[in-house]
């Protein structure tokens, strides 16, 4: 292999990379073991969506 070809490979591995790490949920932080803060908008509660599980969640 020459250099070229090791520097190809060396970025695509690292895109991937990003890539993978990139993906997930975007969602508000919430700490570990405390109970889900309920938004609210005029005084009633916002409804919460359904958690529903993501291809690359076991990944993560």
């Amino acid at each position: 292999m020459t250099r070229i070809d090791i520097g190809r490979l060396a970025l695509v591995l690292c895109l991937s990379a990003a890539v993978l790490t990139a993906c997930g949920r975007k969602g508000d932080l919430e700490r570990p073991g405390v109970q889900p803060v309920y938004k609210t908008i005029n005084g009633k509660k916002v409804e919460q969506v359904d958690d529903k599980p993501f291809l690359l969640d076991p990944l993560l």
